[in-house]
This record gives C-alpha cells, structure tokens and sequence, in this order.
C-alpha cells in the first residue's frame, strides 16, 4: 500500500513556519544590533595618551586601554599621539591590537609640533581614523641603521659596497607591513612605501592632500566636531559615529607600566648604567660610605631592567664596560692620561652602539644631549680621582715614626748631647746639636733608627 501524502494545506503552514522562523531570526539579529549600536551611542569617549617612545610598557598601555574601551562600550577610543618611534615588535602588537579592535579608533597627532615618527606612522595609518594638528609631522619611518652605516646599498650597485642581506631583509619586511596596513584602511599606499624606503615626511596640510590622514583638527574639541556623523568601518560593518553629548573618560597608565615606559628609553638606561658603576666605583675606594654603593647597586638594578626591554647590542656593552675598565687603570699605573683618554672613547664608541639594533627597533642613544655630556661628567671626576691619587703618592710618608717630624714636644732632662723628651704622648731618646735644659719645649727634626734628633723650639711662636 502507498503512504498516504500529507495535504497540500499541511505543506503550506511548514513552508509559512519557515519563512516566519527566518524572518524572525533576522530580526532578533537586528535587534541585537541595534541594542549593541544603542549601548555604544550611550557609552563615553575612551581617550589614551602615548607620548614618547613605542616600547613593551606603551605597547602594553594601549593594548589594555584598547580592550577597557570595548569592556565600556566606548563610542571611540581616542589615541593622542607623538612619539619620535620605537620597537618594531611592540608596534607589530599595537597594529595587532588595532586592526582586531571592535572599537573605532581615532590616532590623533598633537599637540601642534608633535611627531609620528618611524613606528609612530605605521600607528597613525592603522587607526580607523587618522588625524593630525597643524604643525604636526608624520613620516621618517626608515629604521635607523637599515641600508645606512651597517655596510653597504641595499642594491648593491657596481661601484659600491655589496648589499647588506639582512638589513635589505628588514626593510622589506616593513615595506610589506605598511602596505598592508595603507590597503585596509584605504590610504596612500605610495606614499608609506616611500616612507619606509626613503624616511619621507610630510608635514600635516601635506599628509591630508596625500591622503595619509583624514583630517586635521587644531585641538579635541575641533576634531570631535569633525568627527561627528563620519562613517568608518567596523569587522566588515560601516557605523555612524555619534559623538554629540558623550563624556570623556582618560584611560591612564598604570604606575609599574609608567616605571617601565620611563626605563624603556635608551637615554635613561646608557646613564643608569654609568651611574651604576661610578656609584660602585665610590663605595669600593672609599668603604664605609654606604649611599655610592646602595644608590649604585640600584642604578645597575634598574639600568639591567632597561636592557630587558631594549634589544641592546652585545658589543656596545663590552664596548661601554672596557671604557670604564680603562678609566679606573689610570688611577693605578703612571699611564699620563692615556688609558683614561682611551676609556673615554671607548665609553662614547659602545654607548652609541649598544641599542644598534636596526631589525628590531629605530631607538638610538642621543649621542650629543646625552651621552657626550655623561662621558664628559664621568672624565671630569675621573680626572679629579686620578689627580687626587696622583698628589697622594708624591707626598713623602707621614705615617710611622716619620710623622714625627716637625711634631712639637717636651724635654723630660737636659739634653747634653743625649737625653730625655716626651712627644706624641711617648718617650724618646733624643739628640741635640747644642745643650737644651729640662722642661723646654723642643722640635723632632729627625728619627735616627730608635733616636730623634731635636732641637729648641722658637720661643717667639
């Protein structure tokens, strides 16, 4: 027997069924949508500050501030911005963080004279919306180092050095890594080629006609006002941005990243570390004194934690270490300045090496403003120590029985040539030219084995 088919009206409320459970499903979608795009126009305007150098500590600073803004709903999260650069591995984790944020991020260079330099440029490309003050520079993203100094054109043209591979390598690589970031937020990909090939900087008036940024804004109110109804986009999604009305909320760093961020400069751990030792320096020639090696001992401390965060160079510190090896010598051998001069250029030879590390990062020492003047400051009381030592070893002994010349003291019997005086708290036999009586005051003008020789001393004194 065939099975009985369900009737036609059974198969038109299933079919009915289906389209209402699909449009429903649909609607509950965009209900959810429109709830998450409510609790966003509600919440407040995240505002982050990164001023100075890209290093773990910013890195870590933005990463949270970027995560605290999606946790309160922000409508944005506004990045002001100006930093000279940084390390190529954290700005990798910022543009990370950025490019996945469900937050739209808005890079703000200011205030007017700031800089997005070298790593600050491939920030203020990847935010949703980039921005700039007048006055302000954005560019220069060549790390320092690479196709330069380290040898070599990263061509290798005839006539020239050969290619350095593994600067060539680099350079590549962030090429490649700024093009990606000009594509997805739609900028000039051109123009971040040449920033990173040929260190291009523009200024903002120049990046707004090139398209690199999008507006420029003289303070956060102007651009907040700019801000307002602009689309950007979201994971694929396009999104209104409504500002009007919305408080501000400054995420702040956190005191052990606020440490971290200060020790994360180049300048501040070459001067830690000098310090250091200098401080050790003091406490090891003079014991006893206690602060110079306490404050030393955590200078080392510090300037160490430095150059856990920095990719130092091996050689510079080796470098920076025998300078002052070189410079404590002159205080023990009759060298006549030349150790201590070697030392000197030793210190200024390692310290504009150590953080030479152009695959990792564009940080260098300031070789004038800082380090000059360290070295010569380190010279200076290195100079004193030496000339200290130097004066010491010149006198003539005055320790032992020696010391007892020119000591005043007393005749205890006539002296006739020989007899009796009291000086320095002892007994002595002593020695005189002419006959000295009991009780006069005399002088030591000479120890002869177990005798001094004396005379009368001046009775007008």
């Amino acid at each position: 027997m065939s099975r009985a088919r369900p009737p036609q009206a059974f198969r038109r409320i299933a079919s009915l069924a289906l389209v209402l459970g699909g449009l429903l499903g649909l609607g509950l979608g965009a209900l959810a949508e429109d709830a998450e795009k409510r609790r966003r126009d509600q919440g407040p305007i995240a505002v982050a500050r990164i001023d100075g150098s890209i290093n773990p500590a910013s890195s870590d600073y933005l990463q949270k501030s970027i995560r605290r803004a999606e946790e309160r709903q922000a409508r944005i999260l506004l990045l002001e911005l100006d930093t000279p650069g940084g390390l190529v591995t954290s700005t990798q984790d910022i543009i990370q963080a950025m490019l996945e944020s469900k937050v739209p991020i808005v890079v703000y260079v200011s205030p007017q004279g700031a800089w997005a330099g070298s790593a600050g440029t491939f920030i203020t490309m990847a935010g949703h919306v980039a921005a700039m003050a007048p006055g302000s520079t954005i560019g220069a993203a060549h790390p320092v180092g690479v196709g330069g100094g380290g040898g070599g054109t990263p061509e290798g043209e005839e006539g020239k050095p050969p290619a350095d591979h593994a600067a060539r390598k680099a350079e590549n690589m962030l090429i490649a890594f700024i093009e990606a970031i000009a594509e997805e937020r739609e900028r000039n990909v051109d123009w971040a080629r040449e920033a990173v090939r040929d260190s291009v900087a523009v200024s903002a008036d120049q990046a707004l006609e090139l398209k690199v940024i999008d507006l420029v804004a003289t303070d956060r109110s102007d651009l907040l006002r700019q801000l307002e109804g602009r689309e950007v986009k979201i994971g694929g999604n396009t999104e209104v941005l409504v500002l009007a009305g919305a408080s501000t909320e400054v995420l702040e760093m956190e005191l052990v990243t606020q440490v971290l961020n200060v020790l994360a400069s180049p300048d501040v751990a070459v001067l830690l570390m000098m310090a250091g030792v200098l401080g050790l320096y003091i406490e090891m020639n003079n014991p006893g004194l206690i602060v110079p090696g306490v404050a030393g001992a955590i200078c080392l401390v510090l300037a160490l934690i430095a150059f856990q965060i920095l990719p130092f160079s091996w050689t510079g510190v080796l470098l920076m270490l025998v300078g002052v090896a070189l410079m404590v010598s002159e205080a023990f051998f009759a060298a006549f300045g030349l150790l201590f001069a070697a030392g000197a250029a030793f210190l200024l030879l390692g310290g504009s090496m150590i953080f030479e590390r152009p695959e990792l990062s564009d940080l260098d020492v300031s070789f004038w403003p800082v380090l000059v003047p360290a070295v010569l400051g380190m010279s200076a009381f290195g100079a004193l120590v030496v000339y200290a030592v130097g004066r010491s070893m010149g006198r003539r002994q005055e320790s032992g029985v020696w010391e007892l010349i020119g000591m005043e003291g007393v005749a205890r019997t006539a002296i006739d040539p020989s007899g009796t005086v009291f000086i320095r708290g002892e007994f002595w036999s002593a020695r005189a030219d002419s006959r000295i009586e009991a009780q006069t005051a005399v002088v030591a003008e000479q120890v002869e084995g177990l005798v001094l020789r004396v005379r009368a001393a001046d009775p007008t004194r």
